[in-house]
């Protein structure tokens, strides 16, 4: 049988244990016919690579984001120099940006959304919201079984509208 293609914004590289978490989700995709699509995993750029995303994203019926941390900030200064808006922040975790254009990309072309996210991850695409997308918690590395129900119970509620894109062609 052939699969549904979803493109997928991850980041190429990722820890041990975000690469444990990829894999549960990426799991699920595959017991549910969905072919992972991303650019330097499935798809390798031959043009520009903001070209080929869309060029990529154009052929997917869905889209997952997954928001794993790519830079950790201890401290530092929110809005420097608005006077009344500056603010000391603390245990920051920045997501590739890659995740928003490709967010906003997929978006644009009107395919269902999924987003996950590690904890501390936030602004963009990441932010209630911002999209009519719930933003769901990123499994732990090791989820217990009621978990992964309800993570292929999240992932079969937005497969309904993947599969209803994918044979609407």
């Amino acid at each position: 049988m052939r699969k549904i293609p979803v493109f997928v914004s991850c980041p190429t590289e990722l820890n041990p244990i975000q690469e444990r978490k990829r894999k549960i989700i990426f799991d699920i995709l595959d017991e549910m016919l969905m072919e992972p699509r991303a650019i330097g995993r499935s798809d390798f750029p031959v043009d520009y690579p903001l070209k080929e995303v869309y060029v990529i994203a154009k052929h997917c019926s869905g889209g997952v984001i997954l928001g794993f941390e790519q830079v950790f900030i201890e401290s530092g200064i929110k809005k420097r120099g608005i006077a009344d808006r500056e603010a000391i922040i603390k245990d920051i975790s920045i997501p590739t940006p890659w995740n928003n254009l490709e967010a906003g990309i997929l978006f644009g072309l009107k395919v269902p959304l999924l987003i996950f996210k590690e904890e501390r991850i936030e602004g963009g695409v990441f932010d209630y919201g911002i999209t009519d997308v719930f933003v769901h918690s990123m499994p732990s590395e090791v989820p217990g079984k009621s978990k992964i129900m309800e993570m292929r119970q999240v992932i079969q509620t937005w497969y309904g509208l993947v599969s209803r894109k994918y044979y609407d062609y």
